[in-house]
């Protein structure tokens, strides 16, 4: 790839140093943009945009405690993105809970995994997403999660990652977010549509 010279000397934001293709790790070391590693983490990094959109439909309907639970978990996805970003040398640099997840993470996502199933009527077979704006915009960010999720796995085949707490938080936070959607139709007295049609 021949990098494109471009004046970026009043630019805060760019650097150039990705015009050739790479992305710096944390802890130093380059590796491509389309690398599994770069992919994987830049995935996580949708993640947190796409619950972002979701945080804010649930602030719309008033759904604080949900909100709330959504903020924790776009926050903890920077601890994911950040050991997926992190050089696999420095990897004993890294801290549980800030840039490395920890058991303690995927427990807290377990223990809200089961709140909020007792509190709910959880359906009984598939449901199409879209009985309210913050139900739906729960279920896109469960299928970017899980994509996410499908990142990490080829990854950690890939390179084996040290961490085996990553893949069991991202798999835990998709069943979550599915719940939460549920939730959230709940609280707007809804139903969830059923995937499959009915006769009459």
């Amino acid at each position: 790839m021949v990098a494109r010279r471009s004046s970026i000397a009043n630019s805060a934001v760019a650097t150039g140093k990705g015009d050739d293709g790479t992305t710096g790790l944390l802890y130093g070391g380059r590796i491509a943009k389309d690398d599994p590693r770069t992919d994987a983490y830049g995935t996580v990094d949708e993640a947190v945009a796409a619950m972002g959109v979701a945080r804010i439909a649930l602030d719309s309907a008033r759904l604080t405690e949900l909100r709330d639970l959504v903020l924790r978990c776009q926050r903890e996805l920077f601890v994911v993105g950040a050991e997926l970003a992190t050089n696999p040398t420095a990897v004993d640099r890294l801290q549980d809970g800030v840039t490395k997840v920890s058991e303690e993470m995927l427990a807290g996502l377990e223990s809200d995994l089961a709140l909020w199933e007792g509190r709910m009527t959880m359906p009984r077979e598939f449901v199409v997403p879209g009985e309210s704006d913050a139900s739906a915009a729960l279920e896109v960010a469960r299928t970017v999660v899980r994509r996410a999720e499908r990142r990490i796995v080829a990854l950690d085949r890939a390179v084996e990652l040290e961490s085996p707490w990553i893949v069991p938080y991202v798999n835990r936070l998709a069943d979550l977010l599915w719940v939460l959607a549920r939730a959230a139709e709940q609280a707007a007295h809804v139903a969830a549509t059923p995937a499959r049609i009915r006769e009459n």
